[in-house]
């Protein structure tokens, strides 16, 4: 128990003492008691309700000294609360900063309102880093509390993405409230880093216009997902079926990855039946993104593959790791 709730439990302790010690020793009413004990421990020193006979008094002198202790020992330990408090920010805050400075190839959520939670959910089930930008102080807490790096500040300010690395960073999220913010995000974010690759939140399709005008890689209407996937639920049950087993990372059975094939890796340069991925890995290799954008879809087993291609796997959890593995 820490002392500001023992400090509590004191002056409780000592109201309930008055009280009672007054009632019993003078006689006085339990209001009389309660008002004689108030301007004793608050040391105000207004009139007594009726003379105090000599056990009174000293029992008010006892009173008197027990509750200026109790006085100070609750402003102490207020003090401490709140300076410790003060140093464990200023110092956390620090560590956090130094943390997300040494972050590179990380990813930016900007904003942790619904969609920016279930995007560090999934980035932190890979794990790959990431940096939550996030201005209401509630959430930035329920974000420190998952264990989380997150920065308190406005995502629209160049300052604070570049305090959170986004010059070095590899992706950002734009999943702010409205559209005018993720825009001006998007817009900032490409002009400090040029490379990064901006997923960004849209109302509208007028929004996403002007995303992809602010260059954006990619724009999610989450309502316009949403009630494309509630259609296909209905029309096609099954195969809404697979894919919510195949892309969700806690599934057992099945997943459906993406794997990068690495410079210098022993897959370099060799067939999909070379390396080995057709058999014995038994995976089964769905597309082949070549580093110009062309998809190669349902390759043959003796199709090549090279570093800078992106593999699009569907198999059971210990067999992609093995996949990684080798490919890396």
């Amino acid at each position: 128990m820490d002392r500001l709730r023992v400090a509590v439990l004191f002056i409780m302790a000592m109201v309930i003492t008055g009280v009672v010690g007054y009632h019993v020793l003078e006689g006085y009413t339990w209001l009389e008691s309660l008002y004689m004990t108030v301007i004793t421990l608050s040391t105000v020193g207004f009139q007594e309700v009726r003379p105090l006979s000599a056990t009174g008094r000293i029992f008010t002198i006892a009173l008197l000294v027990g509750g200026v202790g109790v006085v100070f020992y609750t402003a102490v330990a207020v003090a401490e609360k709140v300076v410790a408090g003060e140093f464990q920010q200023f110092f956390g805050r620090r560590r956090m900063a130094k943390k997300i400075d040494s972050l590179s190839e990380h990813y930016l959520v900007c904003g942790f309102g619904r969609i920016g939670e279930v995007i560090s959910r999934e980035l932190a089930s890979k794990p790959v880093p990431f940096v939550v930008i996030e201005q209401e102080l509630g959430r930035v807490r329920k974000a420190e509390e998952a264990d989380y790096f997150v920065l308190q500040g406005d995502a629209a300010d160049e300052k604070v993405l570049v305090a959170c690395g986004v010059a070095k960073g590899k992706g950002l999220f734009a999943a702010l409230p409205t559209d005018a913010d993720n825009v001006f995000v998007t817009l900032t974010a490409k002009e400090l880093n040029s490379s990064l690759f901006v997923v960004a939140r849209a109302e509208s399709e007028q929004t996403a216009a002007r995303l992809k005008r602010a260059g954006a890689d990619a724009v999610i209407s989450p309502y316009s997902m949403g009630g494309h996937r509630m259609a296909q639920a209905v029309l096609r049950p099954a195969v809404v079926e697979i894919i919510e087993l195949a892309t969700h990372h806690q599934s057992v059975e099945l997943q459906l990855e993406e794997v990068g094939i690495a410079p210098r890796s022993p897959c370099d340069g060799v067939t999909l039946r070379q390396a080995g991925l057709c058999e014995p890995l038994d995976v089964i290799v769905v597309a082949i993104k070549r580093p110009s954008g062309r998809m190669i879809f349902n390759p043959a087993p003796d199709e090549s593959i090279g570093a800078g291609d992106r593999l699009v796997v569907l198999g059971d959890p210990p067999r992609l790791r093995e996949l990684e593995r080798r490919v890396g």
